[in-house]
């Protein structure tokens, strides 16, 4: 299986709300949703990426199934990133 990363100025926006503790609304592929504090990214070593979310328990979250990325922190950088 042939891993596709997503474009660098996206994994920017990830980054940010990570590093800024963002919460975010996470629309996912298949029309599921999620939300939870932004915590981290993280490789595996089959080279799929995670961003790490908190919402009561940490979930990774694969980031070629996100749609798009909404932010719910006041004052923040971005307000929503579409994906795809």
């Amino acid at each position: 299986m042939k891993i596709e990363p997503i474009a660098c100025e996206l994994h920017d926006y990830i980054e940010i709300a990570c590093m800024y503790g963002y919460l975010v609304k996470l629309t996912l592929t298949e029309h599921r949703s999620l939300e939870g504090k932004a915590i981290d990214v993280v490789t595996e070593q089959d080279k799929r990426e995670f961003l790490v979310i908190d919402n009561g328990e940490r979930q990774k979250i694969e980031l070629s199934e996100i749609v798009e990325m909404e932010t719910r922190t006041p004052g923040a950088k971005f307000q929503s990133i579409r994906f795809k």
